[in-house]
């Protein structure tokens, strides 16, 4: 094994060379190629020394090894840790004592001596590849002669040599001494067996080797193209069911035993169809190799007998066709069977019961069986009877409603084996018979009246629904009710009726969805009066129950399990509900008590309502104002101010002015009239004041129903008034900033019209952002100043903060410090102003918005690369200078030695030196 040499000598001088130059030209440019020789040098050395501590392996199986004259013999030889391409080329050669002699080549076809050219040329000795460094040397019908060492060898395709080149092993030729056979009167028979019979069959398996050897014995069958391994004794001596008959294995049904004379005996128990075929006995030999393992040296196989299963006929017939029977009366249905089987067999016989004629025996009811045995099930209405040896009667005592469905008979029968029992050989079902049991129906009328009814809403009533002339009952007839309702339309119109309640076999109560609510809450009541009346209140009828309710009257039958079944319905005749109404009419008229008034003074206006056919009515009010469309306080014009309910509690609707909570009043001067006042009025309070009022009536369980809606004549609040006019603006010095920089933006309010001293008028002014360049989203809050001084910021999500102040009465200003990108956009101010007036009462004037002005925030390009570009030439030099200590460990340590030995040359490989 050699050392290896430094990688690429010469030309390592030679890019020495050439790196001097460049040194004196250009030394920048040198030194970056050399930190990259230097890295490549490194991974050079790696890469020798990793290869240094491998080293080719060629591996053949260990020897010796036995084989059988004239079989196929496969010798596999494989390489690895190897240099090169993947695809590797094997050369085998053979010695019977000193000399090798040339067999076989993957890449020379040159290669083969004299000696085996024929045999090679007639594919009695080949090479296979099984992969790319790996191959067999195959050699057909072995001889004597093929007896001696084999050895395989790998041409170098290595930088430098390391390793094993080549392996050897031995190969040892015996003769031939396994002779199999079947029995002694014939070497194949022919069986003909019924379905679950039994069946032997034997093989001999004899060997006569000079070597120490097992026999794996398998027995086969094939009943199509391929065959199938039933059971074998292995050469280990182990028993191993085939697939599929592991289960008849373990129940004792397949067996494989030994005899006298090398004989092995199959028996096979409950033969079915399935086994039917030929059968071979096949039988291999094998041998334990150097290494341990089990190897098969040979196999043979003997046909041994074809067997023919023929099945059991059976046929299964329910002598009656259809079957129509009466309540209470008995079911009389036979089953025949007939079987072509001979001998001694027992038939088994199960009843099934169905709903539908589709259902498999899974899905059937089993009503009786009788095994094989005679035993019948038990059962106290139905019993099962042999007639005769094929004849099985079925008698259903006191037969009920339940019994109509589809009867069939299953039959099997059995067979005995050799152990004393009892094997099921064929199994068959009849046709479904149909079975109807016409019920015995009670006769009965119902009769349903309304002994209550309404004249005005909200009144009660009560329907009676009666069972008249009854006949043919028993006392094991029950009757329960069920309530309908169906509207009435106008013309012919049909619509579907309603389940309000009804009742199951147990009289429990099961509730609809049109009078589940009302039910539960007590306003309709279900009840039994008697034992032929059931009777139905509504409590408060109102305007939705008008229309048509009948009854059905349901009758039930008690059958054999104690369950009850619906036998008969019967409706009744609807009964209408209605009575005359009239459409409810409202009045309200609105009337302004003050006619003049000035801002600060108290508005007060009255709401008189008037009403018709409502019974006893009360009324809810709610006051509302429309503002003028520059009210930002509601989007649709419309505001609910206060509003006073039935029961006379009041409640502020969208009132929001926290200083006036108590500036609105809304109070019930008589049972049709309501006063409403609003105290301290401000200009902003202008607009039109209506009254909205609901007129309710008592309806059921003291809950009050909305009857109808009336709204008022508008009452019109306007202020003329002459005072200032004032105007807003937004400025800013610098527009355009970089980040991290403070924005000043000012908010200018300035006057036109009639002076004020700066103590009579109070601003709240409020800053908001657009994030965009079109003004096309949504206004962000950024922080307001109200009239007293208080500042408000909203949550931001940056690191910039915000600073809102007066820095003069009329002025104010906003300052964004510390900048960043996403403080760019459209700003401007809101500005609400507060006058006071000659009375001492603050107004307040309508919402000013002044026109944005647009703020960019631009970036520092310089400092914002400054940190990211040191960090850079940082890391980048550290990497260097680690290359460059990493390829000079590697060449002064990894690749120290030298070896001026002359590279052993292959046959057809490139030598280094034409590279």
């Amino acid at each position: 094994m050699h050392t290896p040499p430094h990688c690429g000598k010469g030309r390592a001088a030679a890019l020495q060379e050439v790196l001097n130059l460049l040194f004196v030209g250009c030394p920048t440019l040198a030194c970056l190629i050399g930190v990259f020789l230097v890295i490549l040098t490194a991974h050079c050395s790696s890469f020798s020394c990793l290869a240094f501590c491998r080293g080719r392996i060629v591996r053949v199986p260990k020897g010796p090894l036995i084989r059988v004259v004239g079989t196929e013999v496969a010798i596999p030889c494989s390489v690895s840790d190897y240099d090169g391409p993947s695809e590797q080329n094997f050369d085998w050669e053979f010695s019977r004592e000193t000399d090798f002699v040339r067999i076989v080549s993957t890449w020379d076809s040159t290669f083969t001596s004299e000696e085996y050219q024929k045999r090679v040329g007639r594919g009695d000795i080949k090479l296979r590849r099984s992969s790319n460094d790996a191959v067999e040397l195959v050699i057909r019908n072995i001889q004597p002669a093929d007896q001696g060492r084999y050895k395989c060898s790998t041409p170098s395709t290595d930088a430098t040599v390391q390793g094993n080149y080549d392996a050897e092993v031995q190969v040892k030729v015996i003769s031939d001494g396994l002779s199999v056979s079947g029995s002694k009167a014939r070497s194949s028979t022919s069986l003909r067996l019924s379905e679950g019979d039994s069946f032997k069959l034997r093989c001999s398996a004899t060997t006569t080797s000079p070597e120490h050897t097992h026999l794996h014995v398998t027995w086969q069958v094939k009943s199509g193209s391929s065959w199938r391994d039933i059971l074998s004794l292995t050469h280990e001596g182990k028993f191993q069911p085939g697939p599929g008959y592991e289960e008849r294995y373990r129940s004792g049904d397949i067996r494989l035993d030994t005899g006298a004379n090398d004989t092995y005996r199959l028996s096979v128990s409950q033969a079915s169809s399935a086994d039917g075929g030929a059968y071979r006995c096949l039988v291999s030999e094998w041998v334990r190799g150097a290494d341990g393992s089990w190897q098969k040296i040979q196999e043979k196989s003997v046909e041994i007998a074809t067997v023919s299963i023929q099945r059991t006929a059976l046929d299964v017939v329910i002598s009656t066709s259809n079957v129509s029977v009466t309540e209470r009366d008995s079911l009389d249905l036979t089953c025949n069977i007939t079987t072509d089987r001979s001998g001694i067999f027992q038939a088994e016989v199960m009843w099934y019961f169905s709903a539908s004629p589709d259902d498999t025996l899974s899905d059937a009811q089993l009503l009786l069986s009788m095994d094989h045995d005679s035993v019948v099930s038990d059962s106290t209405l139905i019993s099962l009877s042999h007639v005769d040896r094929n004849s099985y009667r079925l008698l259903v005592r006191d037969v009920d409603v339940e019994d109509s469905g589809y009867y069939f008979c299953e039959a099997a029968i059995w067979v005995p084996l050799h152990n004393g029992s009892w094997h099921k050989v064929v199994e068959r079902t009849s046709a479904p018979v149909s079975v109807v049991v016409t019920a015995l129906e009670p006769d009965y009328d119902v009769f349903l009246n309304a002994s209550k009814t309404p004249k005005f809403s909200d009144d009660p009533t009560e329907l009676n629904c009666r069972i008249t002339n009854v006949q043919d009952t028993e006392a094991n007839i029950r009757f329960t009710v069920s309530w309908y309702y169906r509207q009435r339309l106008p013309g012919d119109d049909v619509v579907a009726e309603q389940l309000l309640a009804s009742m199951d076999a147990d009289w429990a109560l099961l509730l609809g969805d049109r009078g589940r609510e009302r039910i539960q809450n007590g306003e309709i009541i279900l009840s039994k009066k008697s034992a032929d009346t059931f009777s139905l209140r509504i409590q408060w009828t109102s305007e939705s129950d008008r229309g048509d309710y009948f009854c059905v009257i349901s009758a039930w039958s008690r059958h054999r399990n104690n369950s009850w079944v619906k036998s008969k319905d019967v409706t009744s005749a609807s009964v209408n509900i209605f009575w005359a109404t009239q459409d409810y009419t409202l009045t309200v008229e609105a009337v302004k008590l003050k006619p003049f008034f000035v801002a600060g003074h108290t508005f007060e206006m009255t709401c008189k309502v008037s009403s018709k056919n409502i019974k006893t009515p009360r009324y809810s009010v709610l006051i509302t104002a429309e503002k003028p469309l520059t009210d930002q306080s509601s989007p649709n014009g419309t505001t609910r101010i206060i509003s006073l309910n039935q029961d006379s509690v009041v409640r502020l609707e969208d009132w929001t002015d926290q200083t006036r909570v108590d500036g609105v009043v809304l109070e019930k001067v008589q049972e049709n009239e309501f006063r409403y006042r609003m105290y301290q009025t401000q200009i902003s309070d202008a607009g039109l004041y209506r009254c909205v009022v609901t007129a309710w009536s008592p309806g059921g369980g003291g809950m009050w129903r909305e009857a109808v809606n009336g709204l008022s004549n508008p009452i019109q609040i306007d202020f003329q008034t002459s005072g200032p006019v004032f105007n807003v603006s937004v400025h800013s010095d610098s527009p355009t900033i970089y980040q991290g920089e403070v924005a000043d933006l000012l908010c200018i309010v300035t006057t036109e019209g009639m002076p004020l001293e700066p103590d009579d008028m109070s601003f709240d002014v409020s800053w908001f952002a657009v994030r965009s360049f079109a003004l096309d989203r949504e206004p962000i809050l950024l922080a307001s100043l109200d009239r007293r001084g208080i500042v408000m910021q909203s949550r931001r999500n940056g690191s910039s903060e915000l600073s809102l102040e007066r820095i003069s009465p009329l002025e104010f200003r906003l300052r964004v410090h510390g900048c960043e990108d996403h403080d760019f956009g459209n700003h401007y101010c809101v500005v609400t102003p507060w006058v006071r007036s000659a009375t001492g009462v603050w107004q307040r004037e309508p919402d000013i918005r002044a026109k944005p002005i647009f703020l960019s925030v631009k970036m520092d390009v310089l400092n914002a690369f400054k940190y990211p570009l040191l960090i850079g030439i940082g890391l980048a030099t550290a990497i260097g200078l680690l290359s460059c200590l990493i390829g000079y460990c590697s060449s002064r340590w990894c690749c120290k030695k030298e070896v001026q030995e002359t590279r052993r040359e292959r046959r057809r490989l490139m030598s280094m030196e034409m590279d």
